[in-house]
């Protein structure tokens, strides 16, 4: 008899450790596919050019401190810069996606 209430409170045992270990799986949010920054930064070609080496009169994002590109960014979606698109880009992301490119554009060389 008591190898079996021993048994019974051992999988009882393994029961709550699994259940624990589950539920704090399940909180941990997946790491970002190391690819991401790289392709969230590449809709920003068309106008920042590529890497964020801006021709022209754009804006060059490459090599911009991140801190300074997500507090632009955030002030675009704020709607206190102003700007003929890119109010209505920066609320396309969100703020995950906004750090993941500005780290990118930050770590970019400029060539200008």
């Amino acid at each position: 008899m008591h190898d079996e209430v021993r048994s019974a409170a051992r999988l009882a045992a393994l029961a709550g450790v699994l259940v624990l270990a589950t539920a704090a799986h399940a909180q941990t949010p997946p790491a970002p596919h190391p690819h991401l920054a790289r392709n969230l930064a590449a809709t920003c070609a068309n106008c920042h050019g590529t890497n964020g080496n801006a021709r022209g009169d754009m804006k060059q994002l490459a090599g911009v401190p991140a801190d300074k590109l997500i507090a632009t960014m955030a002030d675009y979606k704020a709607g206190n810069l102003p700007a003929t698109i890119m109010h209505q880009i920066a609320k396309g992301y969100t703020d995950e996606q906004i750090k993941l490119i500005a780290g990118y554009f930050a770590a970019q060389q400029p060539t200008k």
